[in-house]
């Protein structure tokens, strides 16, 4: 999503969406896209920081991308009432962590 402005699809209860790993840094694709979802401007968001640090979540997904072209690594962690899953394939998909198992 980052990229343009796409919203983020719904699947299996899940909204999905991507961003370009070759350009986009990955925190800011999940404030655009928890963004999106809610609603509301990337502004108005809680800082990030509040919950994962965003360099350290930038490091991991460039980190993952430059070791292993073979699968996609992924991190979790609960931000503005979603859980999030940012994967190192540029996908993030956004749960509802009130309904999340």
């Amino acid at each position: 999503m980052p990229s343009g402005n796409a919203s983020p699809d719904r699947r299996d209860g899940d909204f999905v969406t991507t961003f370009d790993r070759a350009d986009d840094r990955a925190s800011e694709a999940v404030l655009n896209a928890v963004a999106a979802v809610s609603g509301v401007e990337p502004a108005d968001l809680s800082p990030l920081y509040d919950v994962v640090e965003p360099d350290a979540l930038d490091s991991f997904i460039e980190h993952a991308q430059r070791v292993c072209d073979a699968g996609s690594h992924q991190v979790w962690f609960t931000y503005e009432g979603f859980d999030v899953g940012v994967r190192s394939d540029g996908e993030i998909r956004l749960r509802d962590a009130a309904t999340a198992n």
